[in-house]
């Protein structure tokens, strides 16, 4: 039975559904259908809807599969939490205008040092450990 990872699933789908909403939401007010045509600030929210699933979506299912192999709980929780700050941060990071942006870093860090923990914990289980 899954017990921590949905916890971070449900805060995780409800960041992807304000993000969602943003780019649908302009999308409606300007009258774009599909692409960017050109606009800026649509290309910026549809790229942080898309790096925000592009993770989301990566490091749910390595935590669904590290949690149903029996990895502690606590691990899931620091890779739920370091993905939950992570993508909180990094939509307000990625800028057209600001490649250096502190928050990117932060969302990028948190991030990857999520998917390191959690990519452990499958290799420990994988090997028996």
């Amino acid at each position: 039975m899954f017990t921590v990872t949905p916890i971070y699933a449900l805060a995780i789908a409800a960041i992807y559904l304000v993000l969602w909403f943003r780019v649908t939401s302009y999308r409606g007010a300007n009258g774009i259908s599909i692409g960017d045509n050109g606009d800026p600030v649509l290309l910026q929210r549809i790229r942080q809807h898309g790096n925000f699933w592009e993770w989301s979506s990566f490091l749910l299912i390595m935590m669904i599969l590290a949690e149903g192999m029996g990895a502690p709980g606590l691990y899931i929780h620091i890779s739920g939490v370091l993905l939950v700050i992570g993508r909180v941060a990094h939509p307000f990071g990625l800028k057209i205008d600001n490649a250096g942006h502190p928050l990117r870093y932060v969302g990028n860090g948190t991030n990857i040092l999520a998917a390191l923990n959690i990519m452990i914990c499958l290799a420990v289980n994988i090997v028996g450990l």
